[in-house]
């Protein structure tokens, strides 16, 4: 069985998380997840050095080395190949300020969040969380569902939610709705392989095999004890 992969610790979602040209050249969009963003802010953005970097997510230099080739590789695709670049997924959480998983003794860019200098892009920054909706239940065909819950997060709390539908999008045409509607995770039953391919070619993290409660299993994904996962596949709603 692989090793799990260890969470990347970040100070904040990006403000912005969708990149495009005037006029696009290539065709698809550039993934760029969340601890690779980081990365660059870290390091191209704050000059940290790899070490600092590495200190402030709580990984191994190694680990932030390769990290931040394979988004600089991904940048200049986007760049030399005239294609967006979109933000989103990863294995990551946001730091709570806390000595226990905060920066410690650094001086964290979301503490400024509250005095309001934070950098351009960064005040106000949101997470949305979609999950496919039934009276309250997550739905448990993504291909077959009627109407989405979209929760909105900041500062790891939910702050709204609203109903969505994807009016008449199917299959994997859903994962563009909610990619459009800047999605960053998303919580289901049965998804099959297209549409998780598709969901990680837009970047967006999933959490497959979830059932009952939408806004519980939203709750247990925040605490961070929601299994990321994408083995829950069901191929009957799939062509």
């Amino acid at each position: 069985m692989p090793r799990p992969c260890k969470r990347r610790r970040v100070c904040a979602m990006p403000g912005c998380r969708r990149f495009s040209p005037t006029k696009t050249l290539g065709e698809g969009s550039v993934a760029l997840s969340i601890d690779e963003f980081e990365t660059v802010r870290l390091i191209d953005y704050e000059s940290l050095d790899q070490v600092e970097c590495a200190e402030r997510m709580d990984v191994a230099r190694t680990t932030v080395q390769a990290i931040h080739s394979r988004a600089l590789a991904k940048v200049a695709a986007a760049l030399v190949e005239g294609r967006e670049l979109v933000i989103g997924g990863g294995d990551f959480f946001v730091c709570d300020k806390s000595e226990q998983q905060g920066c410690g003794r650094h001086a964290c860019c979301r503490s400024s969040l509250q005095r309001g200098d934070a950098p351009c892009g960064q005040r106000g920054s949101i997470m949305r969380i979609a999950v496919p909706y039934d009276e309250g239940k997550i739905f448990q065909h993504f291909g077959h569902a009627q109407a989405f819950k979209v929760y909105e997060v900041e500062d790891g709390k939910v702050v709204s939610s609203r109903l969505a539908t994807p009016d008449g999008a199917e299959h994997c045409a859903m994962v563009g709705v909610l990619a459009d509607g800047g999605v960053d995770a998303l919580i289901c039953g049965g998804i099959g392989p297209g549409a998780v391919n598709a969901l990680t070619a837009s970047g967006m993290r999933l959490y497959a095999g979830v059932s009952g409660s939408c806004d519980e299993a939203v709750e247990r994904l925040l605490a961070g004890t929601l299994e990321y996962g994408t083995s829950a596949n069901c191929d009957h709603h799939e062509g």
